[in-house]
């Protein structure tokens, strides 16, 4: 039979068991009126409420059963009320009145105990409270967890370089523009996204990180704009949540930004075209407000001239530019910067003392993992140093001699002699970079690769 044939079998009006078990369900206390304010009907629920047993309150105006209904003021203004409350008993009670109307014109009123049991609005209301609490809770939690970590005050150094990029810094932070901050690894560019975001007005919302190279490419969309129930195999029951929703309200930060796919380069632009993202799975878009902090140590406009990076994301992205200096060109910043990591990580309660020669070493050096390298340095020094006192003999070899003639010095195997050099190769690569990916990058080999080598060299 078809849809159509059984929908005209069916009865036109409502069968009157039906109705009238509908009218005296015992799980509301239901009052109908006229448009007289005369009770046409109450529920049997209502027994025990007012004065008068229903069957004895049919007939009779509501305000002989009930003083303080507001029924005739429905009737009379034709607008609703739900959800007021109302002494019943001397108990209060949740009500809703609500206007009936026929053709455009009121033809009474009917009036609902929301709550029969006091006790049901008070557990409704506990029930509240704690998801409240919870939800508190976790605000608390995402907080921390993409809390603020660093301000300006926590980048040392008083050079003009640096001084000049924290002035920069403190005005980019004045605006609501992406941001993009260049500089080598190493050079704090995290930290100066930290002090943006702190002295924006976007500093109660959350800081997003999200380091484009450490993600895998199938990954980084996902990721980003999260994914609904059952998007792909091994999705999370009722989806996650994307970076950039998480930004909600605050900041996301793009690190490494030139390591970004192609493809999702094209989706970031429309992202921050539109302000909106749409999760894997999903065709519903969802409005997003946040701002945007980039940060590269790759040079973007070869980049974009080689086809790897978008010209239309750059121009996007770079409204204000932030190039942080290396620590070669801060020279003057070198040597306070060592004796403030040997404050913050030696394990005496005294500071270390610093020997002649330490200082006079350390600024002779370039330092290309600069000040990330340079903390690498002093917690190794720490660590060997004897008598919590920091020797010339307690640095690693800084010299800057090429690794290949150290090594064709000792008798051994070509085999042997080019291991060397690989070893060593790998070892100051993976101290200069922020990430076994980068590393990676910088030797140019995949990181699978990079594994394989550290495994055969035994590096850790």
């Amino acid at each position: 039979m078809s849809q159509s044939r059984k929908k005209s079998a069916a009865p036109k009006k409502i069968p009157q068991d039906l109705l009238d078990a509908l009218l005296n369900n015992p799980y509301e206390g239901l009052i109908l009126v006229d448009d007289q304010g005369i009770i046409r009907h109450m529920s049997s629920a209502n027994e025990g409420i007012y004065p008068f047993t229903p069957q004895e309150s049919v007939g009779r105006h509501i305000h002989d059963v009930s003083p303080k209904s507001r029924m005739d003021r429905t009737i009379r203004t034709g607008k609703a009320e739900i959800g007021r409350s109302m002494i019943l008993d001397d108990k209060t009670r949740v009500v809703a009145r609500f206007p009936l109307s026929k053709d455009g014109k009121v033809i009474g009123a009917a009036g609902k105990l929301l709550f029969m049991d006091p006790g049901k609005m008070k557990e409704l209301y506990e029930r509240i409270t704690h998801l409240e609490r919870r939800l508190e809770k976790y605000e608390d939690e995402l907080a921390q967890i993409y809390r603020t970590n660093y301000s300006l005050d926590s980048i040392l150094g008083d050079s003009p370089d640096i001084i000049q990029a924290k002035r920069l810094a403190e005005q980019a932070a004045g605006a609501d523009s992406p941001v993009l901050i260049m500089g080598e690894s190493g050079t704090g560019k995290e930290l100066f996204a930290h002090a943006i975001h702190g002295l924006s007005q976007r500093d109660s919302g959350a800081l997003v990180k999200v380091n484009c190279a450490a993600i895998p490419g199938e990954l980084l969309e996902a990721e980003l704009f999260g994914y609904e129930e059952g998007a792909f195999t091994g999705a999370r029951k009722k989806g996650k949540a994307g970076k950039f929703e998480l930004a909600h309200g605050g900041t996301i930060f793009l690190d490494e930004i030139g390591d970004m796919p192609l493809p999702m380069q094209i989706k970031i632009l429309r992202v921050l075209q539109e302000r909106e993202v749409e999760r894997v799975g999903s065709n519903r878009p969802k409005k997003v407000d946040f701002r945007l902090i980039c940060a590269t140590n790759r040079d973007l406009p070869k980049l974009m001239r080689q086809g790897l990076f978008r010209q239309d994301l750059y121009y996007r992205i770079n409204v204000m530019t932030l190039k942080l200096p290396p620590l070669r060109d801060c020279r003057d910043d070198i040597f306070p910067l060592f004796q403030h990591f040997s404050r913050i990580l030696g394990r005496e309660k005294t500071p270390p003392k610093i020997l002649p020669g330490v200082k006079e070493i350390l600024e002779k050096y370039s330092w290309p993992g600069n000040v990330r390298e340079l903390r690498n340095v002093t917690e190794r020094a720490l660590i060997v140093c004897r008598d919590n006192a920091v020797s010339p003999a307690d640095l690693p070899d800084l010299s800057q001699q090429e690794v290949l003639p150290q090594v064709i010095e000792e008798k051994a195997s070509l085999k042997t002699l080019m291991d060397q050099a690989e070893k060593k190769i790998i070892e100051q690569t993976l101290i200069q970079a922020s990430s076994r990916a980068e590393a990676a990058r910088n030797l140019g080999i995949h990181r699978t690769g990079l594994y394989q080598k550290m495994k055969k060299h035994g590096i850790e």
